[in-house]
């Protein structure tokens, strides 16, 4: 496994309707990579999880706003899934433009399920390959992506490298990936 020492991972989520093991199981390759993982919001205080998206999880700490975020001391930014936590991240101007400016420094973003949302509102996925979960295939053609249907797709936008992946099954490979890019920025 590569190593992250000195290097931050965000996490990306709204307030509530994560998807939990999309949030905590990278979180953990990060950290058991060396790596600090840190979860931003729009909103201070503490987000709520969700497992399958309708069960409640965990809630977690918010440990920077999106206004506090330095894009340049990131060395990947995550998008977990969970449908309500997608569909309000998308909503949130602040955070579609923190996605903008972590791509545009060349730093990489995973997004897993249905996290693709958010880049679609970023105006990036145009003449890209992604995965997502299934019911976004339309949603990223309309955007101008070529769906696929695997566990792991990287991609460029630009020069940026981009992981996307379907659903909580694909956890073990696209953790694994998210350390890779991390440590390769």
């Amino acid at each position: 496994m590569a190593d992250l020492t000195g290097k931050t991972v965000a996490f990306l989520t709204s307030e509530h309707g994560i998807e939990e093991a999309e949030l905590t199981t990278p979180w953990q390759a990060v950290q058991e990579a060396g790596g600090t993982p840190i979860l931003v919001s729009a909103e201070s205080g503490t987000v709520s999880a969700v497992n399958h998206d309708l069960d409640p999880g965990g809630s977690y700490p918010v440990d920077r706003t999106v206004d506090q975020v330095d894009v340049a001391e990131l060395a990947a930014l995550v998008i977990p899934g969970g449908t309500v936590n997608a569909d309000t991240l998308r909503t949130q101007s602040a955070s579609v433009a923190l996605v903008k400016d972590v791509l545009a420094a060349g730093i990489p973003v995973a997004a897993i399920c249905h996290g693709p949302w958010t880049l679609i509102e970023a105006g990036v996925v145009d003449g890209v390959t992604l995965t997502s979960y299934p019911s976004l295939a339309t949603d990223l053609r309309n955007a101008g992506a070529t769906w696929v249907d695997q566990e792991l797709v990287r991609s460029e936008v630009g020069t940026t490298t981009v992981l996307t992946s379907r659903n909580p099954d694909d956890l073990p490979v696209f953790s694994a990936a998210v350390v890779e890019a991390a440590a390769g920025s």
